[in-house]
């Protein structure tokens, strides 16, 4: 078996400085979309109250205009 090479410092370095600016980007990214996923989230459950309302009232109709023995 080989022995490992000898890994510079500089290469060294610039690993980890690049992982802790990535590790800071994400963090920073995240609390950045956070709050519009949030709110994308808050729409959608509105539209899809309002998309359940127009279709329990639609059922109703259809329910109403259906022929009965009673008519």
């Amino acid at each position: 078996m080989v022995p490992p090479v000898a890994v510079s410092p500089l290469i060294k370095t610039a690993r980890y400085s690049a992982l802790i600016v990535g590790i800071i980007y994400g963090k920073m990214r995240y609390d950045h979309l956070k709050p519009i996923a949030a709110e994308e989230r808050r729409i959608e459950e509105e539209e899809k109250k309002a998309r359940e309302e127009h279709e329990r009232i639609a059922k109703q109709l259809a329910e109403a205009s259906e022929d009965t023995i009673l008519k």
